[in-house]
């Protein structure tokens, strides 16, 4: 692992060489690592700075749509004169003025049964920042198919929801941590859960949660703490509290169960429809 840094660098991450569980070789293991950011608004802006200015060394960042107005209350990887710009271009623009040192992928497209695996193979961890159920399991399915970690995260209203899902890591007990269809095995009908855009949200939220999503992403890079696989952890802004709900691997599950009937994505159709970025 290089371990040459420079100046610039040894001065800009100080305060992650200070740290034991971190040091030269945990911030040689940002610099190497390679994570695919899906969506790049209220959970992608804040989790892209954060990793950015941590020195994650390659960054993917897919989305299909512009900067609007109404994005601003809560996208803060973008500003006014950002509007009509696309989003990939605007965000990464702002993530490489906080540290130049990085590399910024973008990928302006529409996420599809055919254009996501081949993405995915670039990457080691991926990042679910969408509001849209289609896509939601487009990603899983191709994530738990590609054997890639997904750090996903959602918010509505005052509410936000986070989770890792790695199937392909085996647990002491021989077991497998389960993966994002264990918990919601289909998506709800057309309707029933609203988007934010159909039903709002506190803009703060989406910064808690995309922050959150951006340390599990670093734990998971730098092998330490406790990972969240097998947990979900939901946050209640209005009564700021913080609670974990034990998640298990579903032997019958249809994408990682002892006998998955996803063996491709050919089920998705061609395409997963907008990214619909929080």
């Amino acid at each position: 692992m290089n371990l040459d840094f420079s100046d610039d660098e040894i001065q800009r991450y100080s305060r992650h060489i200070l740290l034991e569980d971190v040091g030269g070789t945990g911030q040689a293991k940002l610099r190497a690592a390679r994570v695919l950011l899906v969506g790049a608004g209220g959970l992608g802006s804040p989790l892209l700075l954060y990793l950015a200015a941590a020195g994650v060394g390659r960054i993917g960042l897919v989305d299909d749509d512009d900067v609007d107005l109404s994005n601003l209350q809560r996208q803060i990887a973008h500003t006014t004169a950002s509007i009509g710009t696309p989003k990939v271009v605007s965000a990464a623009e702002r993530a490489l003025a906080i540290n130049p040192h990085v590399t910024i992928e973008q990928h302006r497209l529409r996420l599809d049964r055919d254009t996501i695996l081949p993405l995915l193979a670039q990457y080691d961890i991926i990042c679910d920042g969408t509001d849209n159920f289609a896509t939601r399991f487009l990603i899983s399915d191709a994530s738990v198919l590609a054997r890639k970690t997904l750090v996903s995260a959602a918010v509505l209203r005052f509410e936000g929801q986070l989770s890792v899902f790695k199937p392909h890591a085996v647990l002491p007990d021989g077991g497998h941590c389960p993966c994002y269809r264990c918990l919601y095995p289909e998506p709800p009908p057309p309707g029933m859960v609203p988007t934010c855009s159909e039903a709002g949200v506190l803009g703060a939220v989406t910064g808690v949660m995309g922050t959150l999503q951006a340390t599990e992403v670093l734990k998971e890079i730098l092998g330490i703490g406790e990972t969240l696989a097998g947990r979900l952890l939901i946050w209640d802004a209005l009564a700021t509290r913080f609670r974990t709900v034990k998640l298990r691997a579903d032997p019958g599950c249809a994408s990682c169960g002892s006998n998955p009937s996803i063996h491709d994505l050919s089920a998705h159709g061609d395409t997963a429809g907008p990214l619909c970025a929080v």
